[in-house]
């Protein structure tokens, strides 16, 4: 399995509507600051995964704490990017290991 049944977009707008309590106004503005990304349908309709649920009600709560939409968006950015340089990290790390033990990457080995 390549990802996680929480990643895959399923839902309908209206279902996320149902799931967060947001209007699909609401849903849409967070769409259009990009601060979600719903896939498309070839008909145009949204399909939205939990993982998207997830951070619409997390943007929701920071929204009505006060935070405005381009500093979630720069969180979003940083925390991006935070977890490319973890993930390169451990891939340079994982590669000195499998260099110093002669082990092979991947489950061939």
């Amino acid at each position: 399995m390549d990802s996680s049944y929480k990643d895959k977009k399923v839902i309908t707008i209206g279902i996320v509507r149902d799931l967060t309590g947001l209007s699909e106004r609401q849903i849409r503005y967070y769409e259009e600051r990009k601060l979600i990304f719903p896939e498309r349908t070839p008909g145009g309709s949204r399909k939205y995964s939990f993982s998207d649920v997830e951070l619409l009600v997390e943007i929701a709560n920071k929204i009505e704490d006060g935070v405005q939409t381009h500093e979630i968006r720069k969180e979003m950015i940083r925390a991006q990017k935070k977890q490319t340089q973890d993930e390169i990290r451990r891939k340079m790390i994982q590669g000195q290991l499998n260099a110093q033990f002669g082990l092979r990457k991947g489950p061939s080995a």
